[in-house]
């Protein structure tokens, strides 16, 4: 199955922002793009699901080990034409400077997906070169499929830069974005998630697309992201007995910082999943044996939530009476 890892040399190179643009640009050629994130990340994610419609993933090494990683990859994969797997920080940034353990190169190879290095290349033509080449022969076993240049002053120079690397790498340039203010996500942080989640960002995401499109060598871009196929989809967890419980899990704007495999692996091993909302005035649903309340930004919604008297009550009063509660991050503020 196609798929890419977008990577970058550190931090700020423009990861997200050339991730999701290719995110929109295959959606509107017609693909169906599953989306994935390395590491611990919920903010990322968002915008992957925004853009493409489907829930994203994350691929952790670290908390997960390698066979999970490999799993959550199969079963997200299903259904898709094409995984697009944003790195985290510098490709061979991760646990420790000594090994590559928790990086984006870790994935890459535990995957066996294509690299597609994005270089901010304001301020050089051929010294982009000299920086693909060195994470091109810093780890053999990564495959450092295609760049992308990112941030050029305009065509002219992007072609430079085409020049130089292909030449000395031998692997394509696929595509660039110009410097442009208006192509900059608005600045990392959880507030941004609500206006997200509005669709207030929508028109952001289509233009990033369209303009994405315009640059790319599709054909290109289509073949280096050809890889291996991927493992047989399978349970996370396979539980001894089934569970026949009922759990009570907040999920609404203020909550829903969840990781999807948390809750699937509950379903597996037997447990109902009652969704409510706080926020809405939704008091916990009567009959249910535990509460998830996950994180998220209450404080973006302080005052609504102050408002709800019967839902804080029903909270307090359950789990006072004993009620299994498990509270994380924001959740974990609300009952604070």
């Amino acid at each position: 199955m196609r798929r890419l890892v977008i990577a970058a040399p550190g931090s700020g190179a423009g990861k997200t922002t050339v991730t999701l643009g290719l995110m929109a640009a295959m959606r509107q050629q017609g693909y169906t793009v599953q989306g994935f994130k390395c590491g611990p990340d919920y903010i990322d994610p968002t915008y992957h699901t925004a853009v493409t419609g489907r829930p994203a993933r994350n691929l952790d090494s670290w908390m997960m080990g390698s066979e999970a990683v490999k799993t959550v990859l199969a079963n997200g994969c299903q259904g898709a034409d094409i995984a697009i797997i944003e790195g985290v920080m510098g490709l061979f940034d991760g646990k420790q400077p000594l090994s590559d353990e928790g990086a984006t190169a870790e994935i890459a190879v535990l995957t066996e997906s294509p690299v597609l290095l994005v270089v901010d290349c304001s301020g050089m033509a051929r010294s982009a070169a000299a920086i693909v080449h060195g994470f091109q022969t810093f780890r053999p076993d990564v495959r450092l499929a295609g760049v992308f240049a990112n941030r050029v002053g305009s065509e002219g120079h992007f072609r430079l830069v085409k020049a130089a690397v292909e030449q000395t790498c031998g692997v394509p340039v696929v595509g660039f974005l110009t410097q442009d203010e208006a192509l900059a996500l608005p600045e990392r942080h959880l507030g941004l998630v609500p206006s997200v989640e509005r669709g207030e960002l929508d028109s952001f995401f289509a233009d990033l697309g369209r303009k994405v499109a315009r640059t790319i060598d599709w054909e290109t871009l289509l073949s280096i992201a050809e890889a291996p196929a991927l493992c047989s989809p399978a349970p996370l967890i396979r539980p001894s007995r089934p569970y026949r419980v009922r759990v009570a899990v907040a999920k609404d704007a203020a909550f829903h910082f969840y990781y999807p495999e948390n809750l699937e692996m509950l379903s597996a091993c037997g447990a109902e999943l009652v969704y409510f909302s706080p926020l809405a005035g939704e008091p916990l649903p009567d009959g249910v044996n535990g509460l998830y309340i996950g994180g998220g930004f209450p404080e973006e919604f302080a005052a609504e939530l102050a408002r709800q008297a019967a839902v804080k009550q029903s909270i307090r009063a359950a789990i006072e009476h004993g009620l299994p509660t498990l509270a994380e991050c924001g959740g974990f503020m609300f009952l604070t």
